[in-house]
Order: C-alpha cells, then sequence, then structure tokens
C-alpha cells in the first residue's frame, strides 16, 4: 500500500478513499471505517452515512467527477 491518500470522485457516485487516512465525526471522535478502502456517500441517501450504500442509483443523483462550476453568470445590464 502507498503512504499517499487518493480520494476519487466518481460520476454520480461516492468518494473513494484510499491510502491511510483517519475519519473523525465533528467532535473529533474517530469513525472505525472497519476497512482500508471506503466509499463515503456524496448523495446524502445512505443509510449507513457517512459510507455509501449505493443509495445514489436508486434516487439517480448526478454529480461530475470534476469540479462543478455553478458560479452565476452576471446578467447584462437592462
Amino acid at each position: 500500500m502507498s503512504d499517499e491518500t487518493r480520494i476519487t470522485a466518481y460520476r454520480d457516485g461516492p468518494l473513494v478513499v484510499r491510502g491511510p487516512f483517519r475519519l473523525e465525526d465533528q467532535d473529533g471522535g474517530e469513525i472505525d471505517p472497519g476497512r482500508e478502502v471506503v466509499a463515503l456517500c456524496r448523495c446524502g441517501r445512505s443509510r449507513i452515512r457517512p459510507f455509501c450504500d449505493g443509495s445514489h442509483k436508486l434516487v439517480r443523483f448526478s454529480a461530475p467527477s470534476t469540479r462543478e462550476d455553478r458560479r452565476i453568470a452576471a446578467r447584462p445590464a437592462d
């Protein structure tokens, strides 16, 4: 295993974390993933959050695997 941590965003799916990492809750408590590679939910519908359970397929979650640019274009003056 590499010492480098890699997080891969999958189109319309989870974030997959590979490599050494520590997952914590907002209070600093460790969340034991029980494995070395985990899929983190992006759709918010998983029943095992923060982990992915495949619910994104049922709810037809849509997100790119690249950075999303949601800036609103400036509207021309009337």
